[in-house]
């Protein structure tokens, strides 16, 4: 396979050879659905790059999906783990978002793809609800071979200068075509067909109906050349009901065999039975029994449009408020908005506006013509453009085409960059807060359906709006108050390379007790320090001021005594939280270094030849315990060219990830960058911690380099 990755990528065909290895995976694993993820380098979102088994409308809420994001997927690629879920009962356990929107019966299995030290993405295979609760050997050799298969093609290609790259929508496998039968067998199908009693219909895949036989016809009331090529939720109205749909995507997701009654008006009930299998659904239509009286109205027929079906709708709308629970700042609002909204109504640019001492300003914006509404960025909001005019008056605008908008607002200067749009107003509590801003590359009619859905997504996206914002605003002062806490800068110490770095947890308060700090003693000695407050809140960030001011005025004592007096401060104070602290007194002139632990993770020493090893310090308990503890201390060499790693556990802690074997890899890490400045090297270590950290906790990071002299040179 290597071979074959390395001459197909030379030719620009990588693609191919990804498409073949997904089929084929299916093949061998038995698998109903194959998604296929690629994760591009220095990215931390996963693209969906090949799809088998169903359409790609049912794989649009998962066609982004972020490394923290609670999705199997991601979880799988994060952890470098296979992910088996077995049951409908398990998925709904561990992961709830998907299990809500998917309520059907399938086991799924996602693992990731890497080569070396680098993840380029991950599969998920889903099999029937039939399936056995364990996964089987060979559908776990199938998987892995698979998974280590693609990554080799994915590495060939990237080093032939042609890395394969996820396009804006994933390829869809097309289903296997079934055997063409002979002209006899073919009329003999037919007839047998025809003899069944009820009627026989054929949907393919993504639900349009491919062959209708007259028995159907009769049953639905219509002609079959009306509705070939159609969807039937579309085409018959009466159809478009969330229980049809829903059971069509039992089906198709789940390739379970179902069946339900509706009504045909005014008063013929029809049962229909779906048989799925790989390549699409088969459909019996019966007479079911006598329905209550109801209405007369006549069956109408629908053109296809871009208006999703009420089904559709509904597991959009689903989707989207489940997924905002998961939006923490703005930003945060703006991507999952873009990534649910756009492919389900077929948009082609979102922009979101808010107000700001009486102005408009755009929030964020998703889309192929982002600058659409620069003009209005800051424009008061008495200003006579749709965009205020929908935020001041709280009434939505629906423009089916430029000129209608055009007419609406004529001393606007609007640009005709789009066809049709829609200004919806983003009101929390009955106060508007911002404007949500949909454009269209085509003329489109909103019908009334369509724009009371719209409304009703506006009003999802503004609650998410007003929590995002209040949540970035005690996020800024979070960071505000953690900023003034920790060093602006570090001292310049002649003979060290210094670089640090401080990540604030990625979800909660934002602000913790993590700490850092170089202290400059004399011209031939230095002391560096890093430490953790348990918790993380206001209360953790007060008392981490404090542990830093207490060492930095001990600083220059021998570690242990630094040490021992800043734990009987922290006694004193009764905090009821603990801190772990680590201190080393470096001796440059000397080529020495001494240190002291309070509970704190192990640091890192690299020699001037790249030997890396983790320090086995003696221990010593935690600050603010026992005001009679001792702190024993260690003396290593510290040559010119070697360096000290000094870390929080927020760098090497994740859930089901061992903590010795991440401090471990960690090492390897800081090994390898050995002809790279300290600044370098904290930049390859922060990214190799975020891409299995899920942002629960602080990060800091410290590097010491003891530079080489011309003295000291070989």
């Amino acid at each position: 396979m290597q071979d074959q990755a390395a001459s197909t990528a030379a030719t620009g065909s990588g693609t191919e050879l990804l498409d073949s290895a997904v089929a084929h995976l299916v093949r061998e694993a038995g698998a109903s659905v194959a998604m296929l993820y690629l994760l591009p380098r220095n990215e931390t979102t996963l693209h969906l790059a090949v799809l088998s088994g169903v359409p790609w409308q049912l794989a649009t809420p998962w066609n982004r999906v972020t490394l923290s994001a609670p999705i199997p997927v991601a979880d799988a690629v994060r952890h470098r783990c296979l992910i088996w879920l077995g049951s409908q009962e398990e998925l709904a356990r561990r992961y709830p978002r998907p299990a809500l929107v998917m309520p059907y019966r399938f086991s799924l299995c996602a693992a990731p793809i890497r080569t070396g030290d680098i993840d380029r993405g991950g599969v998920v295979l889903l099999w029937p609800g039939s399936h056995a609760p364990q996964l089987t050997p060979q559908e776990r050799d199938a998987m892995v071979t698979a998974c280590h298969g693609i990554g080799m093609l994915l590495q060939q290609a990237e080093s032939g200068g042609l890395p394969v790259l996820p396009g804006i929508q994933p390829r869809v496998l097309a289903p296997p075509e079934p055997p063409v039968p002979e002209p006899a067998e073919a009329a003999a199908a037919m007839e047998f067909v025809q003899r069944l009693p009820g009627g026989s219909c054929a949907l393919a895949l993504d639900g349009s109906i491919t062959f209708l036989n007259d028995a159907a016809a009769d049953l639905l009331g219509i002609r079959a050349a009306d509705v070939l090529g159609t969807l039937p939720w579309v085409s018959l109205p009466w159809m478009d009901d969330p229980a049809a749909e829903d059971h069509y995507r039992a089906a198709v997701i789940g390739r379970q065999q179902t069946s339900f009654t509706a009504l045909r008006p005014p008063d013929r009930l029809l049962s229909f039975h779906l048989f799925p299998n790989a390549s699409g659904i088969s459909v019996r239509i019966t007479p079911a029994g006598e329905p209550d009286p109801g209405t007369s109205q006549a069956p109408r027929l629908y053109t296809a449009t871009a208006v999703p079906s009420r089904a559709t709708a509904l597991y959009h709308l689903m989707h989207l408020a489940a997924t905002l629970t998961e939006a923490v700042g703005t930003q945060d609002v703006i991507e999952l908005a873009g990534d649910q909204l756009m492919p389900a109504f077929r948009i082609q640019t979102l922009i979101l506006m808010t107000s700001a001492e009486g102005r408009l300003r755009i929030e964020g914006r998703r889309g192929l013509h982002p600058t659409l509404m620069d003009r209005f960025d800051g424009a008061a909001l008495n200003a006579d453009t749709p965009a205020a005019h929908v935020l001041v008056t709280g009434v939505p605008g629906f423009y089916a085409d430029f000129s209608g908008l055009e007419r609406a607002y004529p001393a606007a200067g609007l640009r005709r960059a789009v066809a049709a749009s829609a200004f919806l107003p983003l009101i929390v509590s009955g106060r508007p807060v911002g404007s949500l801003v949909l454009a269209y590359d085509r003329d489109h009619v909103f019908e009334p359906e369509e724009r009371a859905l719209l409304t009703s997504i506006a009003g999802l996206l503004a609650q998410a709006l007003d929590r995002a914002r209040l949540y970035d605003t005690k996020d800024r002062l979070a960071h505000s108050l953690q900023a003034h806490l920790l060093p602006h800068t570090l001292p310049r110490v002649e003979g060290l390379d210094v670089a640090a770095r401080y990540l604030p947890a990625t979800r909660g308060m934002g602000i913790g007790g993590d700490f850092y700090d170089l202290i400059r003693l004399d011209d031939s000695t230095a002391a560096v320090t890093i430490g953790d407050v348990q918790g993380h809140n206001v209360n953790a960030a007060a008392l981490m001021g404090q542990v830093r001011t207490a060492v930095h005025a001990s600083a220059g004592a021998p570690p242990d005594e630094v040490l021992a007096r800043t734990n009987r401060l922290l006694t004193d104070l009764d905090p009821d939280l603990f801190t772990s602290c680590l201190y080393v007194h470096l001796d440059l002139a000397g080529h020495r270094a001494v240190l002291a632990t309070a509970g704190h993770p192990p640091p890192l020493v690299r020699q001037p030849d790249g030997q890396t090893e983790v320090l086995g310090l003696p221990p010593g308990l935690l600050l603010g315990i026992d005001p009679s503890s001792r702190y024993p201390t260690a003396e290593i060499p510290l040559l010119p060219g070697a360096a000290l790693a000094l870390y929080t556990d927020g760098l090497v802690e994740a859930p089901g990830l061992d903590f010795d074997d991440a401090v471990a890899e960690l090492a390897e890490h800081f090994a390898l960058a050995l002809d790279q400045t300290m600044d370098e090297v904290a930049d390859t270590l922060v990214r190799y911690a975020k891409r299995f950290t899920p942002g629960s906790d602080d990060i800091a990071l410290l590097l010491v380099n003891a530079l080489r002299t011309d003295d000291s040179e070989p």
